[in-house]
């Protein structure tokens, strides 16, 4: 069987051996990280978004009559 390293969190520039957290401390690592991962998520979302929006409106640009200048 292959020696697997503790897991560890890294807080403040501390690394703590997760087994050795209470409870209530993993509890609270894991809604961080899923935060995080869901912050991650709704920021690419938002950059799909905008290239969305961002071409639209070039289409909507392309619609409009040429403005000619007097």
């Amino acid at each position: 069987m292959a020696n697997q390293q503790p897991q560890t969190v890294s807080i403040d520039g501390t690394e703590y051996n997760i087994a050795d957290l209470s409870d209530k401390a993993k509890v609270l690592i894991d809604h961080l990280s899923d935060l995080d991962r869901k912050l991650g998520s709704i920021a690419f979302q938002r950059d799909q978004l905008q290239v969305g929006r961002d071409a639209f409106f070039a289409m909507l640009k392309a619609e409009l009559p040429n403005e000619t200048a007097a």
